[in-house]
């Protein structure tokens, strides 16, 4: 058979070319106006769905493909990040709460938006929108807008996000060295600072020490009264060598007086003490409780007020009328009683109010915003207001908890928010701050743990008895067996009894 002739061989190339070849842009001026419509819209929705793929159909296939390669990419880090958290979901916290690595999201962050926003433009372009009807071109180019601010313009949020995360971080988890539980506890201090313009120097306003079970995350809160007097330290600690006769001067030598002393002092601790005044209380603390101090957070209370404002503001039950002002200013309103929503000032206020009430009351006050904000700082909120949160929270907080702790600690305020909080305030009638006997204060708290640590194994057990039964047949038999319930007071768990109970001053309300 005979050679076809060079100009047959030539048209027949140039026809399997054109069938390997996509579409080009050129044909869309010969579609009918409904198909161009249809094309047009169907590379802009390609975009939103398989990025890249509208110019694999009719455009710059290199871009396309890498664009894809991305993509996918992408989805299976996501896989895999969600698989992780599934299968060990602290590791993964803790990888994602460190610096560089949120650094490398927000770097991704951005070039994935840049790329996106490229990808969309070019869809519209490759959609030909000069060939269309002029109210079909301005539906085109709102649709592609539209989707390109959700797609790219979420993606610049986020990064935007991820880098005020990453500076919140770095400023208030400044801490290096990770500690072991304690018999199996983590014992934090919380201390309330106060820094107004009439006062001399930081004074913790408010004391805390939450001990939490590092399995269950159920704990206990022992509260100290800031005037608490005679106040000997352990052998071996620093207060112990600077203060051999420990901090006994009368009224002269409180709780909370004793971080301005220590501040004031700053040159006769150990070399390398960033922190004399936490230093001070820690140790103080320690030898009260008889507990040792895993962590400190330190919350600023004038700082406090743009943390509740950044939150939205705090839900609390209000039980007694709290004067706003007073004292060597005049009251300039009140706080009254029943469920109300509080900005950030009038939460301060609350916190701080003193005409008309003991200090032990106001110490319930604080107690019950703490404990309001740290049941309404759920992860809603947090997603919803990370900006606000994070850029208040470099002002607020300071502690030595390092950022490699974030994860596990995340993880026990998760499982605390399912058990009721026991507390205990040692002010009267428990004991007299200024005259009490440091024995009843340690064997309160040890007794305070033993009885939570009781709930719990009854808790357990109870669990583990109905699993083991089986379903029940038949009858009486088929009644549902009791459920335990974890102490709300440590009276009703057997242990001593506490000052008064917090809802008779405030409560949180409970979250839906």
């Amino acid at each position: 058979m005979s050679r076809p002739p060079a100009y047959a061989r030539a048209a027949e190339d140039d026809l399997h070319r054109v069938e390997r070849e996509p579409r080009r842009t050129l044909d869309a001026d010969l579609l009918p106006p409904r198909h161009r419509r249809r094309r047009a819209y169907t590379l802009v929705l390609l975009t939103l769905l398989l990025p890249g793929s509208a110019q694999l159909a009719a455009g710059h296939r290199g871009l396309g493909r890498v664009a894809l390669r991305v993509w996918l990419c992408l989805v299976g880090l996501a896989v895999l990040t969600v698989l992780g958290l599934l299968v060990g979901r602290t590791t993964v916290l803790g990888l994602l709460a460190r610096g560089p690595v949120l650094g490398g999201i927000q770097a991704l962050l951005w070039a994935w938006a840049a790329l996106w926003a490229v990808l969309f433009v070019d869809a519209w372009r490759l959609g030909r929108p000069g060939t269309l009807l002029a109210g079909v071109r301005r539906s085109l180019t709102a649709v592609t807008a539209a989707l390109l601010v959700v797609t790219s313009g979420g993606l610049v949020y986020a990064a935007t996000a991820v880098g005020s995360g990453r500076a919140a971080l770095g400023a208030v988890f400044r801490g290096s060295t990770a500690v072991d539980a304690t018999n199996g506890r983590y014992n934090i201090l919380l201390l309330g600072a106060d820094t107004g313009r009439n006062r001399v120097g930081t004074r913790p306003d408010s004391i805390q020490l939450a001990s939490v079970d590092a399995r269950t995350g159920r704990t206990v809160t022992f509260g100290f009264a800031r005037d608490t007097e005679n106040i000997d330290f352990l052998p071996g600690s620093v207060m112990r060598r600077l203060m051999p006769q420990g901090w006994n001067c009368g009224d002269q030598c409180l709780l909370n007086a004793l971080y301005t002393w220590a501040e004031d002092h700053r040159s006769e601790f150990p070399a390398g003490t960033t922190n004399p005044g936490v230093l001070a209380t820690r140790e103080a603390v320690e030898s009260l409780s008889g507990l040792k101090v895993s962590y400190y957070v330190m919350i600023d209370l004038k700082g406090f007020q743009q943390m509740v404002d950044a939150m939205g503001g705090l839900d609390v039950n209000v039980v007694r009328r709290t004067p706003i002002g007073g004292g060597s200013s005049p009251i300039l309103g009140w706080i009254e009683p029943g469920r109300q929503h509080l900005d950030g000032r009038h939460a301060l206020w609350y916190a701080r109010s003193r005409t008309g009430s003991t200090n032990y009351e106001r110490m319930a006050r604080q107690r019950c915003v703490m404990t309001a904000m740290a049941q309404q700082l759920n992860p809603q909120t947090v997603l919803l207001r990370f900006q606000e949160i994070a850029s208040a929270t470099s002002g607020v907080l300071q502690t030595d908890l390092p950022q490699s702790e974030l994860a596990r600690f995340a993880e026990l305020a998760t499982k605390a928010r399912s058990h009721k909080i026991v507390s205990v305030n040692f002010v009267p009638p428990l004991i007299k701050p200024w005259d009490y006997d440091p024995r009843v204060v340690t064997s309160t708290v040890a007794s305070t743990i033993r009885a939570s640590e009781k709930a719990k194994d009854k808790a357990s057990t109870t669990k583990a008895a109905r699993a083991s039964a089986g379903p029940a047949t038949g009858g009486a038999a088929a009644a549902k067996p009791a459920v335990a319930k974890a102490p709300v007071d440590p009276k009703d768990a057997g242990g001593p009894p506490a000052e008064q109970d917090l809802a008779s001053v405030c409560a949180a309300p409970p979250q839906s």
